[in-house]
């Protein structure tokens, strides 16, 4: 057999030394890199890499360190998406260290992946995360002997609790003052096919170095998955826990909206208006109409916000969310998808912003870019109360839940019959194959759950604020002009005028296409729109909406609310998210058309049973 020499290739050391973490899902190696940078982390401008790559800075032997987080990965020999973006790296980024992070309680599907890195020659630190897992489980693990055979340290630790992290990090600091050169590597896949890492390599090491407990014996693990992944009632209990959910997010997230917004209107009431008293109304109204009502929609995001990245942070770290992706793989498998999309869709029912920024765990960027398309259809609370106004005004009470249902309905069937014929499109499929490794179940820790959530929260605010501001100034200039102008006669109403032969057709007054305009800003804007464009409140407004309104045009209107373009932070979130242009508009215009379509249908469908 040819035998290629390694490919790794020596450079002059790098001004400042840099180390990356690799290792597969699930290997608590996001915990591991939280904890040595401190959180203090920031998205890395890599040339090349199409993938968001986390990167801080950490002091070691007394000079600053670069650590880099890469994308989870199985197996360096691998063709999915993750891989490709780990090789591509690998090969035109200079490092002095890679960190490889294993978790111990499932050395024996995780040592090939060392393995690999030692037959490439790349020098590596190992660290078995979860030691304290794989002692409860039975599994002993030798490791002296297996620093010998995979010829560089290992460290036994838990990154979750803090054990052996200390003697871990001092031992990647005394490793990497040894090395006196960079590295980059080469093909791996051209090494690999000439020097193939054989199974039987696997397997001695394993004998030598790992004793597995009795296959016979149950553990905890076993017996929930026994539970939450029965064929029968396996889905049932992930509907009942996604049903748990959402009633946390509704009992405590949306009443905290209102504790929000009464902290916002005292700021206001109090600070903003005084300040602003002396100055020309015209000022007055662009800082508090404008730039004001910015911050607050903002603001209003941020409970909800806060709870949802806290609740999905848990669930990540106790091992269910991996579990739900597997039980749905096989349906979204039709649908083009896999059972993390459907994770997010139903996350979606909470917020589109939390669920869009979730699809960066799918690194198929077809698949990604289908999820970012259909995720807008779920129905967000803030949709709901907009629903939930028209229904009681329009409806009688028996038919209220019934029309209710169907709209949460429509919004799957809607997402489902998309992302079934964007599927079939060439450039939209994904041979990625989806590829899960099942956690044990473990308990949340505080501080894990509290730094995951924070970290997304921060993001959500960086990216949506500026935008969500801006937007809120165009409308305010919309429905402030020409001066003394009101309702219809500004120059908002008048493009809900000027809109009238596209909106007619599907039941649509210039009156709901104006809150429709306003609801482009977030959708909890709709319902107060009404209120400005009719000049009434409370009872005066529902009997309002009541008489001017029939109910087959409430119909098309709550379906064309459900489906068209969305809010704008859910606008700018697939911006970042997607990271083109030329998506986010395509994604804009394909959901104004598509609603446009289904309210037609369903307004035309209605008016033979309403009158």
């Amino acid at each position: 057999m040819k035998t290629c020499h390694s490919p790794v290739t020596l450079l002059s050391p790098n001004p400042q030394k840099r180390i990356a973490l690799l290792g597969q899902p699930n290997t608590g190696k996001s915990t591991f890199f939280n904890r040595i940078t401190n959180s203090n982390t920031y998205v890395g401008n890599w040339p090349g890499i199409t993938v968001d790559i986390l990167q801080g800075e950490i002091t070691l032997n007394g000079e600053k360190v670069e650590v880099v987080d890469l994308p989870g990965i199985y197996d360096l020999h691998g063709f999915s998406e993750d891989e490709r973006i780990v090789k591509r790296f690998l090969s035109q980024f200079p490092l002095d260290l890679l960190v490889v992070i294993l978790n111990a309680s499932q050395i024996d599907r995780m040592v090939r992946l060392a393995l690999e890195i030692k037959a490439l020659g790349i020098p590596a630190v190992v660290i078995l995360n979860m030691a304290d897992e794989a002692r409860r489980l039975g599994i002993t693990i030798k490791r002296e002997r297996l620093e010998q055979l995979l010829d560089c340290p290992v460290y036994l630790i838990s990154a979750k609790y803090g054990r052996g992290f200390n003697q871990a990090v001092e031992g990647i600091a005394e490793y990497l003052a040894q090395q006196k050169e960079s590295f980059l590597v080469g093909d791996i896949d051209a090494f690999f096919d000439e020097n193939p890492l054989l199974e039987e390599k696997v397997q001695a090491i394993l004998r030598e170095t790992v004793i597995m407990p009795s296959e016979e014996i149950k553990t905890l693990t076993d017996v929930l998955d026994g539970i939450f992944l029965h064929p029968l009632w396996g889905i049932p209990l992930f509907f009942l826990s996604m049903l748990a959910i959402f009633f946390l997010i509704w009992q405590v997230g949306l009443p905290s909206q209102d504790v929000m917004d009464a902290i916002t209107t005292s700021i206001s009431n109090h600070i903003i208006q005084p300040i602003l008293s002396p100055f020309p109304s015209i000022l007055q109204s662009f800082f508090l109409d404008g730039v004001w009502l910015g911050v607050t929609t903002v603001a209003s995001f941020v409970p909800l916000i806060v709870l949802f990245f806290f609740v999905m942070a848990a669930i990540e770290d106790s091992g269910y969310l991996a579990r739900i992706a597997y039980l749905m793989d096989a349906f979204m498998a039709h649908l083009g998808l896999d059972g993390r999309a459907f994770v997010l869709q139903m996350m979606g029912f909470g917020c589109n912003v939390p669920a869009l920024m979730g699809t960066r765990i799918i690194r198929s960027q077809p698949m990604r870019w289908l999820s970012l398309l259909i995720i807008p259809f779920s129905l967000c609370s803030a949709r709901l109360a907009v629903f939930v106004f028209i229904i009681a005004a329009i409806f009688p009470q028996n038919l209220g839940p019934i029309i209710l249902f169907s709209l949460y309905l429509l919004s799957f069937i809607a997402s489902f019959l998309v992302a079934f014929i964007i599927s079939k499109i060439p450039d939209f499929k994904s041979n990625e194959p989806f590829v899960i490794e099942l956690p044990p179940y473990r308990l949340p820790t505080f501080k894990h759950v509290f730094l995951r959530g924070w970290g997304e929260v921060k993001e959500f605010l960086r990216r949506a604020s500026n935008f969500i501001i801006v937007g809120c100034v165009a409308i305010w200039f919309l429905t402030s002009f020409p001066p003394g102008a009101t309702g219809l006669d500004t120059w908002g109403g008048q493009i809900g005028i000027f809109l009238q032969p596209i909106m007619q057709p599907i039941g649509l007054d210039p009156y709901l296409t104006l809150s429709l305009i306003f609801g482009f800003i977030a959708k909890e804007v709709v319902v107060g729109s009404f209120a400005t464009i009719y000049g009434l409140n409370g009872a005066a407004l529902t009997q309002q909406i009541a008489f001017s309104i029939t109910p087959a045009q409430a119909i098309g209107f709550c379906v064309f609310c459900l489906l068209y373009t969305p809010c704008l932070s859910t606008t700018a979130t697939i911006k970042s998210e997607s990271k083109s242009t030329l998506f986010t508009i395509f994604s804009l215009l394909f959901s104004l058309v598509y609603a446009w379509f289904m309210a037609f249908i369903f307004y035309h469908f209605s008016l033979l049973f309403f009158h």
